[in-house]
């Protein structure tokens, strides 16, 4: 079969293929494995917090924040400090080990601040090993083929958030119930998975200093205003989104208020995973021949679009359609965004580029999410997704006003 531009099938399949070298698919598994791991915990972790150790639902929030906000702010920390020691794996490895260490940690909480503790380490492995294996993606494969080799490892790390929660589902269902033993014992053997996955960085390689940076450069000092202007415009644009970018929780607690119970909700969970890791190997491949920039305009629009149907929809099966198509938003921005802020930045930059890009986002999702429970409280939960809507419009408008950058697959003149 001959596809649009005379390109056959069995071409394009190998195109598709062409980002996936050892490191990728090892990182990959990687990730997968982790996400396995995270992904079983993330719907147990509420219900032992508020069930089994009676804390109020405000701790949840408070020890969900610290999480999330640590793990932002050491993502730039990471990625400059692989930059300048010029080692990845040190810091992949720790920040997997630690995270996978946390897990059974939790099990022996008798209160909640042993849980806000290990929650915290959890994510302080996540903001440890994040930037360092991102650059390591970056330079352990070309450029024209850097967009296939994100949109690949995250189709493997996103595998892991279907197959974690279905795991617990199973681990539930076959122990007899969400009992407070029950949950210790999940907890213990989230940490299966997540030190399989630790261990596997040690089959990974640091890629070549011919291939990343020359080997007798000087070390980077990590200074903002020494990343090149065309990148600090992109941030800019992408934090605009980013600040009306709320958690995905608030996706939740629309189909919760609409009559969907555990298992529905882990329904959409999955359907809109699954939909991630099969777009995203494809949408990788598009930015490596179109621009990121489309794709990432492309991707906003279709976010605006889902966010605007999420404020709109009255019925149950409608929701079933607009999960699946937040799965070709992500899809088309999270592996390709990373591979844009790469694209925009020297080679011994690429670490703390992906950092900065993580933390701004990190820290500003905190800001929408926080902004969004107000207006969901206060106007009601349809302008929580309008003003994310909005948002992704704005963004768009601002990656189409960039002014082109030569060299770089994000801005194609």
């Amino acid at each position: 079969m001959v596809r649009e531009g005379g390109e056959t099938g069995e071409g394009l399949d190998r195109r598709l293929l062409a980002g996936l070298t050892p490191n990728v698919i090892r990182l990959g598994l990687v990730s997968f494995f982790a996400d396995v791991a995270s992904e079983m915990l993330y719907p147990l972790i509420p219900v032992f917090l508020t069930a089994v150790l009676g804390a109020p639902v405000a701790v949840v929030g408070v020890i969900e924040g610290l999480a999330e906000a640590t793990a932002s702010i050491l993502k730039s920390v990471s990625g400059a400090v692989s930059d300048r020691t010029r080692r990845r794996i040190p810091w992949i490895f720790g920040g997997y080990g630690l995270s996978a260490v946390s897990k059974p940690l939790m099990a022996l909480a008798q209160g909640w601040p042993l849980v806000l503790v290990a929650r915290v380490s959890d994510r302080v492995g996540k903001g440890l090993r994040t930037s360092p294996r991102d650059a390591l993606l970056a330079d352990s494969t070309s450029a024209d083929r850097r967009g296939r080799a994100f949109g690949w490892h995250r189709a493997m790390d996103t595998m892991g958030a279907v197959v974690g929660p279905l795991i617990a589902l199973a681990l539930v269902t076959l122990l007899g119930g969400d009992s407070g033993a029950n949950l210790r014992l999940i907890l213990v053997l989230a940490f299966i998975p997540g030190a399989i996955g630790a261990l596997l960085v040690l089959t990974v390689k640091e890629a070549a200093k011919t291939e990343a940076v020359a080997a007798d450069a000087p070390a980077p000092r990590f200074r903002l205003r020494d990343l090149p202007v065309p990148y600090r415009k992109y941030l800019a644009a992408w934090g605009v989104f980013a600040l009306t970018n709320s958690s995905d929780v608030f996706l939740i607690l629309k189909a919760r208020s609409m009559g969907f119970g555990v298992a529905g909700v882990t329904g959409l969970y999955c359907l809109y995973n699954l939909v991630y890791a099969a777009g995203s190997p494809v949408f990788g491949h598009r930015s490596d021949t179109v621009g990121r920039r489309r794709v990432l305009v492309a991707g906003l629009g279709v976010f605006a679009v889902v966010y605007a149907g999420f404020a709109l929809v009255t019925q149950g099966w409608m929701l079933w359609v607009l999960f699946a198509v937040y799965g070709l938003y992500i899809a088309a921005t999270e592996g390709v965004g990373k591979a844009a802020a790469v694209d925009l930045v020297p080679a011994h930059l690429r670490g703390t580029a992906v950092g900065v890009l993580g933390t701004t986002s990190g820290v500003a999702t905190l800001v929408a999410s926080s902004v969004a429970g107000v207006l969901w409280g206060t106007v009601g939960p349809w302008a929580a997704f309008v003003f994310g809507a909005a948002g992704a419009v704005l963004a768009m408008v601002l990656l189409m006003l960039l002014h082109p950058f030569r060299g770089s697959a994000i801005l194609p003149g």
